[in-house]
């Protein structure tokens, strides 16, 4: 009965985050987080961009072919916070409206999966985003497009970079259509180049340019609900870290990490992941850097390496730690770590407004002086990474982070400003050893300095070994066994073997 109670306990303590309002499903579903005065700061900024002598178009996502969860675009919801597969925005810099265009109901998708937004919803999402107009995809036609341009013609605006969906990011959309352009039997244009490509056929009198880097600008300055969204969807990450710390065991499987780190974010609230999860486990899978398979088991004496985030309302997080399997780390584990940690603690110190990153970097370097002279190293090939790390940054300042993992928006060009997300990530490699360490955080510029979102997930080696191994959700609910399997009366059970120990068997 206590260990009943205990459960219960923990499961109402992983739910102290989740969403308290229910939604009904008599109006169609839009989005809570974000009003109609932040889309037209947005819009009022794009107008300024352009000028009066142009109009912006953007495309929203296709709806999607399977059963997957369907997710606007970045670039789409970034402007107005609509989901509805089929939608278009025009913003016109000659009046500085908004018009909306939705396509006409879909009974049929209705009937299967509940009310979305329509063009018979014209005034409810005027009022939700607040558009200026509502119109149905149904006239968004040339001869249409033609009589709202008028005389004299203007420039026409639209994203020429890949629309980011649910778990992408510009540079890996940009590899894959590059793929695709190599590929003899394929070749087919990106979407967003067959748009461009239908605008200047159907209106060939019209000069297209890109939206994209005014788009990528806007976006490399969160506004305080932004931010609010990549602090929760930071939180969620760091209880997920921490539940898999406590569930690590020799013997379990990576990809049962994931598992317990997937049921913090689904149950508090999260719908998708921002990036398939990284759990690696050994030198060989930690030296992949982006290792995603999750298949290998546990081994005592090695580490694990996890970053994981979800989506938690189109905003994302980035975070990564790495422990020991057996709960202790071995010397050169903990002599290494130990210096990653002092680097990133070194440069979060110092991240503040109105500086460089480059200064930054230089200052950190100059501190990290007084840890070689104390720092004892047991290789010399370790002190070589080491000053490595702190003479080049080692990925240190890593990327942008906000409605992708890898966001848009430079922020190392010229100096830091308020409201600026990224990721800190100091990664020391041993090449000669495969080895790869890392810790990686989120942090948002404030006026006065910095916030690390996840300043309470253990960073301390100490720390750290306290946690793992206590044991967590993955002990409570631990897999079925293949007797319980046999019990449910089903005779292939016995004979299913896990993806896992098939892998195993053949010499992973």
């Amino acid at each position: 009965m206590k260990a009943h109670r205990g459960r219960v306990v923990l499961l109402m303590a992983l739910m102290f985050l989740a969403p308290t309002i229910g939604r009904g499903q008599s109006q169609p579903y839009y989005q809570p987080h974000f009003p109609p005065e932040e889309f037209r700061a947005r819009w009022n900024k794009i107008f300024d961009k352009i000028g009066p002598g142009a109009i912006a178009i953007v495309q929203g996502a296709p709806q999607v072919g399977g059963f997957i969860y369907p997710r606007q675009t970045n670039e789409f919801y970034y402007l107005c916070g609509i989901e509805t597969p089929h939608s278009y925005i025009i913003l016109d810099g000659r009046t500085r409206r908004a018009i909306l265009f939705l396509p006409p109901r879909n009974p049929r998708l209705e009937s299967a999966e509940g009310r979305v937004l329509s063009a018979e919803d014209a005034e409810l999402a005027k009022r939700l985003t607040g558009v200026d107009e509502t119109l149905s995809t149904q006239m968004l036609t040339v001869d249409w497009l033609r009589q709202f341009l008028g005389r004299p013609t203007p420039v026409i605006y639209t994203p020429f970079a890949p629309a980011e969906g649910a778990a992408q990011s510009r540079g890996e959309l940009l590899a894959a259509n590059a793929s695709i352009a190599l590929d003899y039997w394929d070749g087919r244009p990106s979407r967003e180049a067959h748009f461009v490509g239908l605008l200047r056929t159907r209106l060939p009198q019209i000069e297209v340019r890109d939206l994209s880097p005014i788009l990528d600008e806007l976006r490399s300055v969160k506004s305080p609900r932004e931010i609010a969204l990549i602090r929760r969807a930071s939180q969620l990450a760091g209880l997920g870290i921490i539940e898999a710390m406590k569930a690590t065991r020799p013997g379990i499987y990576e990809y049962q990490l994931d598992a317990v780190a997937r049921y913090v974010y689904l149950v508090n609230g999260a719908r998708l992941e921002g990036y398939r999860s990284i759990v690696a486990s050994g030198t060989a899978n930690i030296w992949n850097i982006h290792y995603y398979r999750n298949l290998d088991r546990l081994k005592d004496g090695d580490l694990v390496l996890m970053d994981y985030a979800p989506d938690y309302g189109y905003y994302t997080s980035d975070i990564a730690r790495m422990w020991p399997v057996n709960g202790k780390f071995s010397p050169w584990q903990r002599e290494l770590l130990q210096f990653v940690l002092e680097y990133r603690k070194a440069i979060l110190a110092r991240i503040r407004p109105g500086v460089t990153v480059q200064t930054i970097m230089d200052e950190a370097k100059a501190a990290m002086e007084e840890v070689f002279r104390r720092t004892k190293f047991s290789k010399p090939i370790y002190e070589q990474a080491a000053r490595r790390l702190v003479e080049t940054g080692g990925g240190v300042f890593s990327h942008p982070v906000g409605m992708a993992v890898h966001d848009v928006g430079a922020y190392t060009r010229d100096v830091l400003k308020p409201g600026q997300v990224f990721s800190i990530d100091p990664q020391l490699r041993v090449p000669e050893e495969n080895l790869y360490l890392r810790y990686e955080d989120v942090v948002v510029v404030t006026e006065t300095g910095v916030e690390n979102f996840t300043d309470f997930l253990p960073s301390e080696l100490d720390d750290i070994e306290k946690l793992v191994g206590r044991g967590g959700l993955l002990q409570m609910f631990p897999p079925a066994s293949e007797d319980e399997l046999k019990r449910l009366g089903k005779p292939q059970a016995s004979d299913v073997a896990s993806t896992a120990d098939r892998a195993e068997r053949n010499g992973r």
